[in-house]
């Protein structure tokens, strides 16, 4: 087997592992398919395919910076609340800070929109410093 056959496993084998973490995250987010659809920016077809087998999931460049900044939402969320209600129920908590305006971070979110889960990560990121 060449080097670059292991290398790329590898890299499928990491990207499968980030995949099913995020699957994860969003059925404790209590995420509806549609929402999960747009945030990962991906068919209903697709969608099905990578729930039932991840491994075999082809994801984009795009698709892997959206699963990382969810796994970095997540892991904020966890450094910052001690408890499960509040890492995973956060996501859908009204937010009245500056750039949510009542809205939650998942409603924001789930506009499928890139930019935007990029703020609100950001946003959510400055919680490790006790911003908020």
């Amino acid at each position: 087997m060449s080097s670059q056959v292991i290398e790329n496993t590898a890299i499928d084998n990491i990207n499968a592992a980030g995949l099913k973490a995020v699957l994860n995250i969003f059925k404790k987010w209590e995420c509806s398919n549609e929402q999960i659809q747009k945030i990962l920016s991906v068919s209903r077809a697709a969608l099905h395919n990578y729930k039932h087998n991840p491994e075999k999931a082809k994801l984009t460049a795009d698709q892997l910076e959206r699963i990382s900044y969810i796994l970095n939402i997540h892991a904020t969320l966890r450094t910052v609340f001690s408890n499960p209600e509040n890492q995973y129920g956060f996501m859908k908590m009204p937010n009245n800070n500056p750039y949510f305006n009542g809205k939650t971070p998942l409603a924001l979110i789930a506009t499928g929109k890139f930019g935007i889960l990029y703020e609100v990560f950001k946003r959510i990121d400055t919680m490790r410093g006790g911003a908020w």
